[in-house]
């Protein structure tokens, strides 16, 4: 898990890194074509792909948008990385309840909806972040961050992940045949977890966008220049949520017999 932790903080930061020329806020944020990866390194690698996701986007930060809010960015690139393995078979009727090898349509309805929830748990703990610090109001952040982390990945990832989940599985690196049972645990409350996660995402990043918009008016008189955030309301309203995201991943550890059960039921 340690060298898949390396591995994917390296894969990701180096297919960042290029497309650092290609800004879509200078300084904060660019064309994120590795958007991509998180979710699809998240249902292989587990935990490795979370702490991996979020290292090589901090790796990614040093050549050109290292500052303040990358300690946010860190933050919303874990909940990127962690978010699609903690979620996935945990929706009750939104879950296929099978191994994530993207072989029938409702897996892949699936990792849409894990991949949108992970996506915009970023784009909150990032623009939320940087509007505490006052550089950037939430909604212009909000709104750019969570485009960049759901079309893309949504659209291709499951793709990717296809094409990928059976050979990795065989060269047996899937993340819940390398970690021990009692190393991940098996929570009663995941489901419970699992839609407090999905739950207090959603509202508090549609709370923080609706309020950052009544305080800087419409989003195209919200600006763009670094140092109009700084919205109180905004900070303090996100806050409670930004908790709850971070309680749901304590009380709620991955199973580690999904994969089992989604193989039996493949054979």
């Amino acid at each position: 898990m340690i060298v898949l932790t390396v591995l994917v903080a390296a894969v990701y930061a180096a297919v960042l890194i290029p497309f650092k020329a290609i800004p879509i806020v200078p300084g904060i944020t660019e064309l994120r074509i590795a958007q991509v990866l998180p979710p699809v390194a998240s249902l292989l690698f587990g935990p490795a792909a979370a702490w991996g996701i979020a290292i090589g986007n901090l790796i990614g930060d040093l050549f050109g948008t290292f500052g303040p809010g990358s300690a946010f960015g860190f933050l919303g690139n874990f909940f990127l990385g962690a978010m699609p393995y903690m979620l996935w078979g945990r929706l009750g009727p939104l879950s296929a309840h099978q191994e994530p090898a993207m072989a029938n349509r409702r897996q892949v309805l699936e990792f849409i909806i894990v991949t949108a929830v992970s996506g915009i748990a970023c784009a909150f703990a990032i623009a939320w972040g940087l509007e505490l610090l006052g550089l950037f109001p939430f909604t212009v952040l909000g709104l750019l961050i969570a485009m960049n982390n759901v079309i893309l990945p949504g659209a291709v990832g499951w793709i990717v992940l296809r094409l990928l989940y059976r050979r990795v599985k065989r060269w047996g690196l899937i993340w819940t045949e390398l970690m021990e049972p009692e190393e991940v645990g098996n929570q009663p409350t995941a489901s419970v977890a699992a839609w407090l996660c999905a739950v207090a995402t959603l509202a508090g990043w549609a709370l923080c966008l609706a309020l950052s918009v009544g305080a800087g008016g419409k989003f195209g008189d919200a600006g763009l220049q670094a140092g109009t955030g700084g919205a109180m309301n905004v900070v303090l309203a996100g806050a409670p949520f930004l908790a709850a995201i971070l309680l749901s991943f304590v009380l709620g550890s991955p199973r580690t017999d999904l994969g089992q059960q989604g193989g039996e039921r493949a054979a």
